[in-house]
């Protein structure tokens, strides 16, 4: 285990359109100190470097004891992420974290102005976000432990003209590096926003005279290359660019395959963060129910035994194997409105319908 995304609240102080707090009816809350320390006792269990992400679906400057959790992961020599739209980043705010030992921070910017980024994030100001971001580097700075900052830009039609403008965005905030995602079209209207086309695209060998394999070159992409290329890239799925093939990453969980978990507010332990909750979204325009799964609750019993448990464990093997049906690329039955099981037998959850499976969700 390296990875353990913990979920700190569900309460958000944004109404952001993209969010799946739309489409879920589950009480909101905060994680119980109790609750907590017995996930960093647990992990005591687990030798190696950890890390522990703050994210889900609140905010995480929320919890009132955020910067406590830090210190005590910090303590135990656990590197520490969040990912925060930053709204509440005050200047004791940022000491606090600062002084906790924080790592990382990532910020989802999804506009490069003002008017971009208050019609997806509402109650949001772009200007105050950059701002703190900007206060909390420069203060990181001064201490000599600078923190490494992130941007996250859910990448939309209505916004992907602003998408250069963010390498602007990270110079004023010491971004390190930007993370750009899908939009998940959890609502009927974010459907028109998406940028994928989803379709089978993991077909792999030698090449045939009907699926030939075409072996890229790095090549500037420009008005001489741009349209040429991109006829390409749509109309070919067995495509190799430097002896990588473009779809090596599909029916791959970037969760199982890390060793990573999640958990709860409650305690409730997860495979992965799309999992912590049960929602409905869109996929190649169909309405989809995912159910979220609990392989068991840290309140209840230690992580080891969550870990091991036969069921999680079997559950792990078959998503490194991804013996999943490929539903994105059929989605013909009703087995597929749900992720209860597949036209293999599969037993709950199952994974043919995952879009961080094909690469088209990034976390941080």
């Amino acid at each position: 285990m390296n990875k353990i995304y913990i979920e700190p609240t569900t309460r958000c102080n944004l109404r952001c359109v993209t969010c799946i707090r739309h489409v879920w009816n589950e009480p909101e809350g905060d994680m119980q100190w109790t609750t907590y320390e017995n996930i960093i006792k647990s992990l005591q269990d687990f030798p190696g470097p950890k890390t522990i992400a703050w994210a889900g679906i609140g905010e995480p400057l929320l919890h009132p004891r955020l910067p406590d959790m830090i210190r005590l992961a910090h303590e135990k020599g656990m590197r520490t992420e969040i990912t925060t739209n930053g709204l509440l980043l005050s200047r004791d705010l940022s000491l606090a974290l600062l002084e906790a030992g924080l790592d990382q921070l990532a910020v989802s910017l999804d506009g490069a102005s003002n008017k971009q980024y208050e019609d997806i994030r509402t109650g949001g100001s772009l200007s105050s976000v950059v701002a703190n971001v900007h206060d909390l580097y420069a203060l990181s700075v001064k201490k000599a432990r600078p923190l490494r900052i992130g941007i996250v830009f859910v990448a939309m039609k209505r916004n992907i003209h602003e998408l250069p403008k963010v390498g602007e965005l990270a110079k004023m905030t010491g971004s390190s590096f930007i993370l750009v995602t899908n939009v998940i079209p959890y609502s009927a209207d974010l459907q028109d926003e998406i940028l994928y086309h989803v379709k089978p695209n993991v077909y792999e060998n030698s090449g045939t005279p009907q699926i030939p394999l075409w072996i890229l070159p790095n090549m500037d992409f420009n008005a001489l290359t741009e349209a040429s290329l991109t006829r390409i890239l749509r109309a070919y799925s067995n495509i190799s660019f430097l002896d990588m093939y473009l779809g090596e990453r599909s029916n791959y969980c970037p969760f199982v395959q890390s060793g990573a978990i999640a958990i709860s507010w409650q305690g409730d332990v997860s495979p992965c963060p799309a999992l912590l909750h049960s929602h409905s979204c869109y996929i190649r325009k169909r309405p989809k129910t995912f159910y979220r799964c609990q392989f068991g609750c840290i309140n209840e019993e230690p992580l080891s035994a969550i870990w091991s448990g036969k069921e999680f464990a079997s559950f792990r093997k078959r998503v490194r194997a991804f013996d999943f049906p490929p539903c994105i690329d059929c989605g013909g039955c009703s087995l597929a409105e749900t992720n209860e099981t597949d036209c293999l037998n599969n037993p709950f959850p199952v994974c043919g319908d995952c879009l961080w499976a094909r690469g088209l969700i990034r976390c941080p």
